[in-house]
């Protein structure tokens, strides 16, 4: 029996690279992708295929996707992981900053998903999952661009999944709070290239103070967590549509329903705590 194949995005480390050895394990055939081929290798001697695929670029997502199927004639599930965080005061980044960031966490998404779709339609079967993030449910100071992508997931994802519905593919978003990955340290270089305004100095204070959304803070969770959670995902027969992964995820989720005002003034609290 031919087993499952999975195709993971932004595999070169974290999340990504976690979720693909947790997949191998598995007994899956995992097809790990990277920009770069070269931050992957060692995946391929875990048993992973490796692959060129930058999600901003057609030709990469038509040619890996055609080389799953020529291998392995089904692409049985399809992790959107490739992404980053674009942080800083709304005001203080750049028309280019926020095209690029949507470039990633969500045309990347939309055009894998278009790519992969026709197939999974056709087998009548199939698992798209999406990484999102708490912040694509609760937006927070100096996070708008990269809430606002994660929001476009989210809402993608939601009207995704009853269109597909019909063809027995299923959509599943996770929702990572804060884990321990190289995350922040990819946002923080993002930020120093902001050109700023010079009246945000509390968000950048701040932003110094609690690394982002990701490091070793408390209730941070490891890669391999939220692997945990993808691989349930894949494997379910009837996923849910959210998976919040963390106590921190869970409870942030829930702050989404609390008045804005009530939101407001919290984030003006923290901001004179800082």
């Amino acid at each position: 029996m031919q087993p499952k194949t999975v195709l993971i995005t932004g595999c070169s480390s974290g999340i990504g690279r976690a979720t693909a050895l947790a997949f191998a394990a598995e007994g899956w055939a995992v097809y790990a992708t990277a920009r770069d081929p070269g931050d992957i290798e060692a995946l391929e001697d875990a048993g992973c295929t490796i692959d060129r695929l930058d999600v901003t670029n057609q030709d990469d997502v038509d040619r890996v996707v055609d080389r799953i199927l020529d291998e392995h004639g089904v692409i049985s599930c399809l992790v959107n992981n490739a992404g980053y965080g674009q942080f800083g005061p709304v005001e203080d980044v750049s028309i280019e900053q926020v095209e690029k960031q949507y470039t990633v966490n969500v045309y990347g998404v939309h055009r894998l998903i278009k790519a992969v779709l026709p197939h999974m339609r056709r087998e009548e079967d199939g698992t798209i999952i999406n990484i999102s993030s708490v912040a694509g449910r609760l937006a927070f100071p100096g996070g708008g661009v990269y809430c606002g992508s994660k929001f476009a997931v989210e809402a993608l994802s939601d009207a995704l999944r009853a269109e597909v519905e019909p063809f027995g593919i299923d959509v599943v978003v996770i929702q990572p709070g804060p884990v321990k990955t190289a995350f922040t340290d990819r946002a923080e270089s993002e930020v120093d290239q902001i050109e700023r305004a010079g009246v945000y100095e509390d968000f950048y204070s701040m932003f110094d103070d609690t690394q982002a959304i990701g490091g070793d803070g408390p209730g941070s969770v490891s890669a391999e967590r939220v692997a945990e959670d993808i691989i349930n995902a894949a494997s379910a027969t009837k996923p849910v549509a959210r998976v919040p992964v963390g106590t921190p995820a869970r409870l942030a989720v829930l702050a989404r329903f609390l008045p804005d005002t009530v939101r407001d003034r919290a984030w003006s609290l923290l901001r004179r705590l800082g």
